[in-house]
């Protein structure tokens, strides 16, 4: 399966957080959406995102571990929409600038916001819930 991918995380208290080449990012306590694409298995993607031992590669891995996944939705396509739905959720939402988005002209890939209105931008977009394993 490949698709597109959004991750609904809480992050329980401010953070300051080095991520890679772009330093230093300050995040505040709250809810944070990150768009992703992934045409080569969404399954194996979104596994790698919930694994705690991996290596460091994207920007959301420096952030993640300082969160908690709340939910996982995705869409189901073969080509890449995360650029689209980054500019949705850019209108409603603060995005955090330049990040997870090197590959791309976007802003940002990384939104903050309430996670009932990220939960419905989601669900507008007509995105499954992905079933998150109780254990991981």
């Amino acid at each position: 399966m490949n698709g597109t991918y959004l991750l609904l995380m809480t992050l329980p208290n401010d953070a300051s957080v080095m991520v890679g080449k772009r330093g230093v990012i300050n995040f505040k306590k709250g809810s944070y959406a990150y768009v992703g694409s992934a045409l080569n298995g969404l399954d194996q993607r979104i596994n790698r995102h919930l694994r705690n031992d991996k290596k460091i590669h994207w920007h959301i891995d420096y952030l993640l571990p300082y969160t908690e996944i709340v939910d996982i939705f995705y869409k189901e396509n073969n080509k890449r929409e995360e650029c689209k739905i980054a500019r949705l959720l850019e209108r409603n939402f603060t995005n955090i600038p330049s990040f997870g988005c090197s590959d791309c002209c976007c802003k940002s890939h990384l939104f903050y916001g309430f996670s009932e209105e990220i939960t419905q931008v989601a669900i507008r977009l007509k995105m499954k819930l992905f079933q998150l394993d109780a254990n991981s």
